[in-house]
């Protein structure tokens, strides 16, 4: 989608859809003065995400108006704005609309709004359906959007930039997350990660099974013994043409392009979603894509541990015990623990790579979707400070984040007579000690670990977002590094 700002009266400005946001309790005096029976007959009531399309309102060149429901007008944030920007288009699907425009008033048209604005239409028109061949009966979307400003706003060109680049990154992840694991092997996806590496101008290393060998990752080796496709770890780098800090930051995802389980094999049902066992690692490829064109100040690399968990007949048993890169030895209760098993490697790698702190981002428990349902990731952390700018980020970003706990208790769950740690402790708080076992290999390097089992992939869709991956926590990472204290 093309999007762009524009500086234009509303009433001439000439476009299929023009889109107003309408708060509760507000009644727009142009659209009064042309069609006030639609105030007069309830159906305009301002609510959150509420459509009205209007069309052929007397006073605007506008083909159609639509009233986009904004909710309590003290209430509304760019977080609110981003949804309703996302919906718009959607809402617009099919109806013949090809390029539309969205307006801010003068209270709206600030750096934050427009940036959320630009991601959120972006956002919007993506669809899951890359796999149709029916391309011709295929619903019609939205081209372009121009957001109209007022003539006195200023310093926004740059916020529109942002938003359009953490859009794409949004979409690039998403684009990643919803391939089928036929087509998205460990091998394929760092093929993709070396293809946004080349265009953004980034550097993309990818070690293979036989180097992964030689550096000692058996953590993760051993989750992909058990499959014909081998893994890799795929490792991404930015550096910043003039630092503003002496920190790396290093952004690690989960990359498990299909998991069964392994041995410990999970049932039948919905296993098909194991597919969107590798969205933290998409959502990495995307955030550095966009932090390449952004240019942050500080020194970042992604790095994804790639593998698939099958129960071949190499697969690793429930009693092996694994040494991991950072020497520790791991006993293997259950091969469905994989998560952190390749993630344990992925961030001793990051902390030999030079990161100063890390921030993790994982499909990796069950029991945070209890916890936490499909509405927050959940967010666990060794460290006040960088908890503090992750929160920052994920407010600024629209993701919703919950602190979790980590409390010294957890660690006694994954104690073993035979290694070091076992990879599970007991059913009672899965999140808090798979975390406490990535704990054990960030060591006393500021971490952040973000599981996302509930918020990667949505199972409906959204008047706001498609079904199927959400992006999440991409703009989060960018966010973090843009504004990095």
């Amino acid at each position: 989608m093309q999007v762009k700002l524009i500086r234009q009266e509303l009433p001439a400005v000439q476009t299929d859809a023009l889109i107003l946001p309408e708060a509760e309790g507000v009644q727009r005096a142009e659209i009064v003065a042309a069609a006030g029976a639609i105030y007069e007959s309830g159906e305009v009531s301002g609510k959150m995400l509420e459509f009205v399309l209007l069309h052929g309102v007397a006073g605007f060149a506008a083909k159609r108006v639509l009233l986009a429901g904004s909710g309590k007008a003290d209430k509304l944030d760019a977080a609110g704005l981003r949804r309703i920007a996302a919906a718009a288009v959607r809402f617009l699907k099919g109806k013949g609309v090809s390029e539309a425009v969205l307006a801010l008033d003068a209270a709206l048209a600030t750096p934050a709004n427009v940036a959320a604005v630009a991601e959120g239409l972006i956002v919007g028109v993506w669809e899951p359906d890359i796999h149709k061949t029916d391309k011709e009966n295929k619903p019609k979307l939205v081209e372009a959007v121009s957001i109209a400003v007022p003539e006195a706003a200023a310093g926004l060109d740059a916020a529109l930039e942002q938003g359009i680049a953490i859009g794409e990154a949004l979409n690039v992840s998403r684009d990643i997350s919803v391939e089928p694991p036929n087509l998205l092997t460990p091998t394929a996806m760092a093929e993709r990660a070396r293809e946004v590496a080349k265009a953004a101008g980034l550097s993309c290393e990818v070690l293979d099974e036989n180097r992964m060998r030689q550096l000692g990752m058996g953590s993760l080796l051993g989750v992909s013994q058990g499959s014909a496709e081998p893994g890799v770890m795929i490792v991404m780098q930015y550096k910043p043409e003039k630092a503003t800090s002496e920190g790396h930051l290093g952004l690690v995802g989960k990359g498990v392009t299909f998991d069964t389980g392994g041995i410990s094999i999970k049932p039948a049902d919905g296993m098909e979603k194991m597919k969107y066992d590798m969205c933290g690692g998409a959502a990495v490829i995307g955030a550095m894509q966009a932090i390449a064109k952004l240019k942050p100040g500080i020194a970042v690399t992604g790095i994804i541990p790639a593998v698939e968990n099958m129960p071949g007949s190499k697969a690793q048993r429930p009693g092996d015990i694994v040494t991991s890169l950072s020497g520790k030895t791991i006993e293997i209760l259950n091969t469905d623990a994989e998560g952190r098993l390749i993630l344990a490697d992925a961030i001793t790698y990051a902390k030999q790579l030079g990161c100063t702190h890390l921030v993790d981002a994982a499909t990796l428990t069950g029991s945070i979707v209890v916890a936490l349902g499909t509405t927050s990731s959940g967010a666990f952390a060794n460290d006040d400070a960088l908890l503090a700018g992750w929160m920052e980020a994920s407010k600024a970003a629209g993701e919703k984040m919950w602190h979790m706990p980590l409390d010294d208790e957890y660690r006694d769950q994954l104690k073993s007579v035979y290694a070091d740690l076992q990879n599970i402790g007991t059913r009672a708080g899965g999140s808090c000690t798979a975390a406490m076992f990535l704990k054990e290999f960030a060591g006393d390097t500021p971490w952040v670990h973000v599981d996302i089992a509930g918020t990667a992939w949505l199972d409906d869709a959204k008047p706001f977002l498609a079904k199927g991956p959400t992006g999440i926590p991409a703009g989060t990472f960018v966010h973090l590094a843009l504004n990095w204290k």
